[in-house]
């Protein structure tokens, strides 16, 4: 197979980032740097290393949900050795990859897998997968800030894709809201709001498509159900056609 393929079905990373790591001359195959993406790849006979480490296909695809808390980054390593989301997974979980990410004040739902395959589809930007959020800010948004929120509003020169917001309440100088967007830009809905003069202090993802971590508890992770999984890839490939 492809060498990009390979490397994603090693649990690597997506096929997209993969690519990037091939043309960064991060990988060999035989003891030899290779950047060549059309590179095929014999799993019974080439030896692929990733960073002078080897790597292969993991017997199995393994897939995880984790309620992540506040105060943890995702991602294996933090060089100011802040706590990461992997001092909460076990051993064979090492591993996974996360599916997107959360920032370090914010928490709930996060997917993890070594299935990179799975991974690019679930957070490539033309399939819109919703990811739903509960929210509460200090500050009150009016009828016409409402409006700008669920048909677009610009941070960073972007305008953001049509999202679902709706106010749960509203008192004094605070506002909770549930919030379901469909594209993943960086702290999106933080910026989101900030444009509207409204300071997030407490932001929870609660599902991705239709998999929700219902009442798992922070800190605490388990495996998704087959349904589950089956309910996201059905969510892609209806969106695809």
């Amino acid at each position: 197979m492809r060498i990009n393929k390979y490397l994603a079905k090693c649990g690597l990373a997506s096929r997209r980032k993969v690519e990037e790591f091939i043309v960064n001359g991060d990988v060999k195959v035989n003891g030899i740097v290779v950047t060549d993406l059309s590179l095929q790849i014999d799993s019974e006979e080439d030896i692929v290393e990733y960073k002078n480490k080897r790597v292969g296909i993991t017997e199995g695809n393994v897939y995880i949900m984790l309620n992540k808390p506040p105060g943890y980054v995702v991602t294996k390593s933090d060089e100011f050795e802040r706590k990461t989301v992997y001092d909460l997974l076990p051993e064979f979980a090492k591993n996974l990859n996360p599916i997107g990410r959360l920032d370090m004040d914010s928490e709930g739902l996060i997917l993890l897998t070594n299935d990179g395959d799975f991974a690019n589809k679930i957070i490539h930007p033309r399939y819109k997968l919703p990811k739903t959020y509960r929210v509460e800010a200090k500050g009150n948004i009016s009828d016409d800030e409402l409006k700008l929120l669920r048909e677009g509003i610009v941070i960073e020169g972007k305008v953001t894709l049509p999202a679902k917001v709706y106010i749960q309440d509203q008192s004094n100088d605070e506002v909770h809201l549930k919030m379901i967007i469909y594209e993943g830009r960086k702290r999106q809905i933080r910026l989101m709001l900030d444009a509207i003069d409204c300071r997030v202090f407490n932001l929870k993802r609660t599902q991705i498509g239709e998999v929700s971590m219902a009442k798992l508890p922070h800190g605490m992770w388990r495996q998704l159900m087959p349904k589950e999984v089956l309910s996201l890839l059905e969510m892609v490939n209806n969106r695809r056609n």
